[in-house]
């Protein structure tokens, strides 16, 4: 089965940090894809800028370079490859001060070519607020414009309500598009299908059939280049607030009256406010803290998070793990344990919703023992869903009984590239779907969230655990999920 592909407008996408690493590894070889399915209509331009002084034509050998780096070899095809360099253009621009802004406007301004302007903001947070305020300055904003920002929006919800109150001072709210690219993965989609497109999990799910949900986001690199950044955040900021914030929304919101971008948001901004409350009162027993130290990856031995950041003190976590609660009918009495971080076991991000053990067993301890259903969702690798079941064991001797999954790895249902987020979401921006991107009061409620246990870490001196890279974390975290009589999911 093939999917329909749907030409979008003609588009301007107007890259600021066209010729750095997010540009490099997702947007350039993203667009390359979309162009190559035949989903561009003509003339669509691609226009890259940041401080570098390069040429056209040095833009575009960085383009071919990041194309041959990052997309498949099977994927590659010269006369697209070509084109798509074609539709690429460069003038440099210093965010933070009028240096290049004319050429920009007289670049993007061709009397001839009446497009739909996409503005990706690949660069420092820091830059987001003062190149929209120069891009309504410099009369580059048309109704027909849109604003692409990556996270984090603010770094706690103060500064967060000030970036929003600038870009809502150039652009209206429904050409924001604020950007986490877990929402454009293919499961996370799927899960809307899987509650919403069946009859047979929404009307157990809820707390009277669920025991619990894990959301697990592991990563095993460290900082990859990103050490001033993260030291600054940390995994609650970096993680929590936006990628596992979400995934929470998307598993326990209300069925939406339609797919449609503010119905949907609306159900998950009931969610953000019905979390429990985690401050110094209970932040204790409800978070737990880890850094890295020295240990081993699937690559060999890996040096401490202090090792990779240069330092010899850092009180920056890069694991939490949280247990939340959900204050409404549906999942009252059905935590949620969360868990991201650095040098983990594995590189996995899946979605474990556990069920309710059966009341009673009818066959007696010689048949084994009865697991608890679970429905695994995995988002990376290997993307796909399993529903795990009990059954028979095969043959003669009596009744033998066994925990299986019904696998559906999409790889193997679905036999065809699997788009990469970025795909997805820079063709909705362009299309004017909001849908899967975060809204101004989303975002708020999810930083009045985060805020609280922020502080509540500070105001109890809690410290961040130790945990050797290669491993799942601190055994404080086994404690915080085993105190509740359950365990996590290292199962990979």
């Amino acid at each position: 089965m093939v999917s329909k592909i749907i030409p979008i407008p003609p588009f301007d996408c107007i890259v600021f940090g066209g010729a750095g690493d997010l540009a490099e590894r997702k947007l350039l070889p993203a667009l390359y894809h979309r162009q190559c399915t035949g989903q561009f209509s003509e003339p669509t331009r691609i226009i890259g800028t940041s401080r570098s002084k390069l040429t056209d034509e040095e833009y575009r050998n960085f383009a071919r370079q990041a194309i041959e780096k990052h997309v498949s070899a099977d994927d590659i095809d010269k006369s697209e490859v070509d084109r798509f360099l074609k539709r690429l253009s460069y003038v440099p621009v210093d965010a933070t001060t009028d240096a290049g802004w004319d050429q920009l406007k007289k670049a993007i301004e061709i009397p001839s070519v009446k497009a739909i302007r996409a503005f990706y903001l690949a660069v420092s947070p820091a830059l987001f607020g003062s190149i929209a305020e120069r891009l309504g300055k410099n009369g580059l904003v048309t109704d027909d414009s849109r604003i692409i920002v990556e996270k984090p929006i603010g770094r706690d919800r103060e500064t967060a309500t000030k970036l929003n109150d600038i870009l809502a001072s150039v652009f209206h709210e429904n050409q924001i598009f604020r950007i986490d690219h877990y929402l454009g993965k293919e499961t996370v989609q799927n899960l809307m299908a899987l509650r919403f497109a069946n009859a047979l999990y929404e009307p157990l799910w809820n707390s009277a059939h669920i025991d619990h949900v894990q959301i697990t986001v592991a990563e095993s690199v460290g900082l990859e280049g990103r050490a001033g950044y993260y030291d600054n955040a940390g995994a609650l900021r970096d993680m929590v607030q936006n990628h596992m914030l979400q995934l929470l929304c998307l598993v326990a919101m209300e069925p939406p009256s339609a797919n449609t971008a503010d119905v949907v948001r609306d159900e998950k901004l009931k969610v953000l406010h019905s979390l429990s409350r985690i401050d110094s009162h209970n932040v204790t027993t409800h978070t737990v803290r880890g850094q890295y130290k020295a240990g081993a990856s699937t690559s060999g031995p890996v040096g401490s998070y202090l090792d990779d950041l240069k330092k010899d003190k850092s009180n920056t976590e890069t694991f939490v793990a949280l247990k939340v609660d959900i204050n409404n009918w549906r999942w009252a009495g059905a935590p949620f344990y969360l868990r991201t971080g650095k040098r983990l076991a594995t590189r996995m991000s899946e979605i474990v919703v556990t069920f309710k053990p059966i009341p009673y067993n009818i066959f007696g301890s010689e048949a084994g023992e009865i697991v608890p259903n679970r429905l695994v969702i995995r988002l990376q690798p290997d993307e796909g869903v399993k529903q795990w079941l009990m059954i028979k064991d095969p043959g003669p001797g009596g009744m033998r009984l066994h925990h299986v999954p019904l696998d559906m790895t999409f790889a193997d249902s679905f036999p065809v590239r699997n788009p990469d987020a970025y795909e997805r979401l820079l063709m909705d921006a362009v299309r004017g779907n909001q849908t899967l991107f975060m809204r101004r009061d989303e975002v708020e409620a999810a930083w009045s969230f985060v805020d609280p246990i922020e502080e509540g870490w500070e105001a109890t001196n809690m410290p961040v655990q130790g945990y050797t890279a290669g491993t799942w974390g601190p055994s404080k975290s086994i404690a915080l999920i085993e105190r509740d009589g359950r365990t996590w999911n290292d199962t990979v």
